[in-house]
């Protein structure tokens, strides 16, 4: 069940991972190995910083930019545009709950443009929200 757990979690991210864990997962019980050349199992990558900062290039960069000026490559063909976070006034205006809110339920669930799409498989997922928030409030200059 654990390994089961350790590879759908990496799909479901999206993240790509080492399959290292999967691997082992796969050993059969039976299947003696000498002690010297056992390796102690992979684990997933705790979901940090470091993976947000990874969803935002996989998930954000193609609209908002890689700066976050709401310039991404696919940005040129959109009405409204992204939304620029390098904005002082917007970054005042919003609060770090309600960016959350907008990753989760994309722009068409909190009264934004429907274009933005939502991001589900991150509920129940804070580290992540969180890190994805430090990005947008890093590039306001917070």
């Amino acid at each position: 069940m654990k390994r089961l757990m350790v590879c759908s979690v990496s799909i479901v991210l999206g993240v790509a991972l080492s399959l290292v864990g999967c691997e082992e997962a796969k050993r059969t019980p039976d299947k003696k190995e000498p002690v010297a050349t056992r390796t102690a199992p992979q684990r997933a990558a705790p979901v940090s910083t470091v993976s947000a900062t990874q969803l935002f290039a996989e998930r954000c960069a193609m609209c908002h930019g890689a700066t976050g000026k709401g310039d991404g490559a696919a940005a040129a063909t959109y009405n409204p545009k992204p939304r620029d976070y390098t904005d002082k006034a917007w970054q005042a205006s919003v609060t770090d709950e309600q960016i959350k809110k907008t990753i989760l339920y994309g722009g068409a669930g909190v009264g934004k443009s429907p274009i933005m799409p939502s991001s589900p498989d991150l509920d129940g997922k804070p580290e992540v929200l969180d890190g994805l928030v430090k990005i947008v409030r890093g590039f306001g200059g917070a």
